[in-house]
């Protein structure tokens, strides 16, 4: 679906406040006199200020004017551009469906991947969210029976192309202590919106709840600790540019390779995506870890010689 006009506007001025730093609205119609959308009209001071109101609104994005130094514009609160925030996931989506719906004839020359999930159910989960209502599910997990659960929907998370809910149960699970569940969206089968409602715990974070793990696994048995790796010939280049952990940090290289250090807990999730580097990442700390990444690639050559 095309993004529409105004919505359009909003990115293309985000962008450029983003990209310029600092920028005086005479600038920013300078700018836009050079776009196709300004059809040679200058933007209003009163459409830019509509403009400003409804990208805080929408986004979240506040642009603020520096009176003291000649009235220049810049993004208020830059931080809500992390890679992981909403406020950069909707701009780049809203960005690229626009560039798409715009490149109609080169449909077949532009690739994307697959998301599992149906948006009606995202919608639900999401507006269960919003009214602070639990969701009774009916699930199937690999290999298993169908079942259903009963829970408040306290965040979602999408991880490889896949999107999934963290549910809380009550202070009845998990010997008074309460729990948290993570269901994937492709395994859902229905969804229903009860009437129940919650009140979410003021002192959950969604960001810290995952902060100490690779993905979306989540097991507070996994001991949290120091992991170094060494990445050799050209994975060091892709993990500078895209790091494995917000932790990561380089802190050594040699010829052909490089060192890094996180601080995390590896879940199984994680030993399987340093099982699939093969050759090219290496475990240096802890023991332990390096054991288990060695092991499963011992049992994982045995299948081949056993044919």
């Amino acid at each position: 679906m095309k993004t529409p006009a105004t919505f359009k506007e909003y990115i293309w001025l985000v962008n450029v406040i983003r990209r310029a730093g600092s920028i005086t609205f005479a600038e920013i119609q300078e700018k836009w006199r050079q776009t196709e959308m300004s059809g040679g009209v200058e933007m209003s001071r009163s459409t830019f200020i509509r403009h400003k109101d409804a990208i805080e609104d929408i986004f979240g994005i506040s642009i603020d004017c520096d009176r003291s130094n000649g009235y220049r514009y810049s993004i208020g609160n830059d931080e809500v551009f992390a890679n992981d925030s909403v406020q950069n996931w909707m701009l780049s989506t809203l960005s690229v469906n626009n560039t798409l719906s715009e490149s109609l004839s080169l449909q077949d020359r532009i690739l994307l991947e697959q998301v599992y999930t149906k948006p009606e159910r995202f919608s639900t989960v999401v507006d269960a969210m919003r009214r602070s209502r639990c969701i009774t599910i009916t699930y199937r997990r690999y290999g298993a029976e169908e079942q259903q659960a009963t829970f408040a929907p306290y965040c979602v998370k999408l991880f490889k192309n896949r999107w999934y809910v963290l549910g809380y149960f009550g202070s009845d699970h998990d010997g008074g202590k309460g729990a948290y569940k993570l269901y994937s969206f492709d395994r859902i089968l229905s969804i229903t919106v009860t009437d129940q409602k919650f009140v979410i715990d003021p002192t959950f974070s969604a960001k810290e709840h995952f902060s100490r793990y690779y993905g979306v696994l989540a097991d507070h048995e996994v001991k949290y600790q120091r992991i170094v790796l060494r990445a050799f010939g050209y994975e060091r280049y892709y993990l500078r540019d895209l790091p494995i952990h917000a932790s990561q940090r380089e802190i050594g290289q040699g010829e052909g390779y490089a060192d890094f250090e996180l601080y995390m807990c590896p879940t199984v999730d994680f030993v399987g995506h340093l099982m699939s580097r093969g050759a090219y990442l290496k475990v240096l700390s802890p023991k332990s870890l390096a054991t288990q990444v060695a092991q499963n690639h011992l049992q994982a050559a045995k299948i081949y010689d056993e044919e």
